[in-house]
């Protein structure tokens, strides 16, 4: 029951954090996105930059904050350079890789250009 409801759990933050995005003028135009590296939770467009967003849900943001591993920033890297691949710009598409982490009470904070910390 306990990965049910994580799934449930995870789906719902992912939902909320679609939602800060689209209110917030940049469109999500994918959601759960397969690449060779694997899924990224949501993708988004400001103007002509992509963004490339997971979204982590726990009791707590430090607690979600340290959900993200190594690993898992290369195969979303992996994952996003196939998408770009498919821009009108390409690879010199400018993009950029947040984090969304989500709360137990439904906070979220947006960690923009995370990656690059």
């Amino acid at each position: 029951m306990s990965g049910r409801r994580s799934y449930y759990a995870g789906m719902a933050a992912e939902e909320q954090v679609a939602r800060l995005y689209d209110r917030s003028g940049r469109s999500v135009i994918a959601r759960r996105w397969r690449g060779p590296g694997g899924e990224i939770d949501l993708i988004a467009r400001d103007g002509a930059e992509v963004i490339f967003i997971e979204v982590k849900q726990a009791r707590s943001h430090a607690v979600a904050s340290e959900r993200l591993t190594v690993r898992q920033m290369e195969r979303i890297y992996a994952s996003a350079a196939c998408f770009i691949g498919g821009e009108p710009a390409g690879q010199n598409t400018p993009v950029r890789f947040d984090v969304a982490l989500v709360d137990g009470t439904g906070r979220i904070e947006v960690l923009e250009n995370a990656f690059a910390a």
